[in-house]
């Protein structure tokens, strides 16, 4: 490609009041507006004075801004440029949305949390967020994690230094999918930078679980909680487990865990498809260096008999390379052995390769840290708390129009969907009382583009019983 004129034969002119540049904004705010966010943030949030007036206009914007690619508070100035004021109302200035984030208590983001999984019910019941069949033998994935996102300097409140070894704020997330769809965030929170990763995870578990039963046709699916070691603990395993849930998460190598491996004979272990694993046709198996098994487990036996949790430990075992003693060596001298916990009826190599697919809340954590949470915008720590919620909320609503668009781009990233569907530029044009949004013509995601704003922008849905 090549400019097709020379340089003296061009030139710009930021002066025309009637183009937008992202233009998917309107279907997808639409779409927020049927979901009920503005009724569930002025229903819900309280921030006193006048900064917290129009709170369902200001999350909307806050959240909108976002969409189309704000990480900043200042970036929010992006709803304010050419004909975004013939299309929508209340462009309120950065300034504003800053002081109405910076009033947040507490109590605040909590109510935020609220208006959170309101407004994901409401998402989805627009669009099949998730797909389950109430009658198959799989489960809903729950999973945990925490995050650290980067900051710099001694101004922000609640930063330090944690796991990671970067002074930073926690962020703390839980995610559902299924088999057939994409995650989506069903529990938030911000935490201090030297918070431990498993603090408050049993209220983060309770509350997600209670999210997910109130979503779309998933009140009789079965959920299974995946975490890594950090969370395995009794308060937060118990928690899923009195909720109904079942569990898998890593164990700690303490002796117990080790004592129990040493038990496994050398028959039960299973060859499993693994990394650069090799399937042999004439056999019908995997050739590969890493093997499976498993051995009935009490965790928590230190507590008392009442809280013992009875299950599964699934063991995987990899040949060590670095083996320490090549004279005398041991059983873990000879294999690297990963341990997980799990309560859950898969058999064995089921369990393990679904244990694995934990990994996926990675690319969450990684999609949201390259658009709204490329960094915390505020000095107030409760700012930024309410900012991670608005993130979220950002990502779901993402998700969902991806999902009613179509067009492979349900499991698409942020990044992705917001180039496809949301950064395209229209011309504003009025007749009659009535705007048209003209769009570039062999735009290469049309169809879904056009998908979407029908959805949004059009008459609401026949309701069946």
């Amino acid at each position: 490609m090549q400019v097709s004129h020379s340089a003296r034969a061009v030139s710009v002119s930021f002066d025309d009041p009637n183009l937008v540049s992202a233009a998917g904004l309107v279907p997808v705010l639409k779409l927020a507006e049927k979901a009920g966010l503005h009724r569930l943030a002025d229903q819900w949030l309280s921030v006193p004075t006048d900064k917290g007036a129009n709170a369902g206009l200001k999350v909307a914007s806050l959240v909108g801004g976002m969409i189309a690619g704000a990480d900043s508070i200042d970036d929010m100035a992006v709803l304010r440029h050419g004909g975004m004021r013939k299309v929508f109302s209340a462009c309120y200035a950065p300034s504003t949305l800053g002081s109405f984030l910076r009033a947040f208590s507490f109590g605040h983001v909590r109510q935020l949390d609220a208006v959170a999984s309101r407004f994901l019910k409401g998402l989805a019941a627009e669009a099949p967020l998730l797909v389950y069949e109430t009658d198959a033998a799989g489960y809903v994935f729950l999973d945990v994690d925490d995050t650290i996102i980067e900051v710099h300097g001694h101004q922000k409140q609640g930063s330090g230094y944690g796991y990671s070894g970067v002074r930073g704020i926690n962020a703390f997330l839980a995610t559902v999918k299924t088999d057939a769809s994409a995650p989506i965030i069903v529990g938030q929170r911000l935490r201090r930078g030297a918070c431990g990763s498993p603090r408050g995870a049993a209220r983060m578990v309770r509350d997600a679980l209670a999210t997910i039963k109130r979503l779309n046709g998933m009140a009789s699916a079965r959920v299974l909680l995946r975490a890594d070691s950090a969370f395995y603990g009794y308060a937060t395993m118990s928690a899923a487990i009195n909720a109904g849930a079942a569990v898998s998460v890593t164990a700690r190598m303490d002796l117990a865990v080790k004592r129990a491996i040493a038990t496994i004979p050398d028959d039960a272990w299973e060859t499993i498809e693994y990394t650069d694993a090799i399937y042999d046709e004439d056999t019908k198996s995997w050739i590969s260096n890493a093997e499976v098994a498993e051995i009935l487990f009490t965790a928590f036996t230190s507590r008392k008999q009442s809280e013992h949790i009875t299950g599964r430990l699934v063991v995987r075992r990899i040949p060590e390379l670095n083996k320490k003693d090549q004279d005398h060596p041991t059983l873990f001298d000879t294999h690297r052995f990963h341990a997980f916990f799990t309560t859950s009826d898969l058999d064995t190599v089921a369990a393990d390769k679904t244990h694995r697919g934990h990994a996926i809340i990675e690319q969450v954590n990684a999609d949201l840290k390259n658009s709204a949470l490329a960094h915390l915008p505020s000095g107030v720590f409760t700012a930024n708390a309410a900012w991670l919620v608005l993130a979220v909320m950002a990502f779901n609503l993402t998700r969902t129009a991806a999902t009613i668009a179509g067009a492979g781009l349900a499991k698409a990233t942020t990044a992705t969907i917001r180039r496809k569907l949301v950064s395209v530029p229209a011309r504003i044009a009025s007749s009659a009382r009535r705007i048209t949004l003209h769009l570039p013509a062999d735009w290469p995601w049309e169809t879904a583009w056009t998908a979407l704003f029908s959805r949004a922008c059009g008459p609401p849905r026949t309701t069946t019983t």
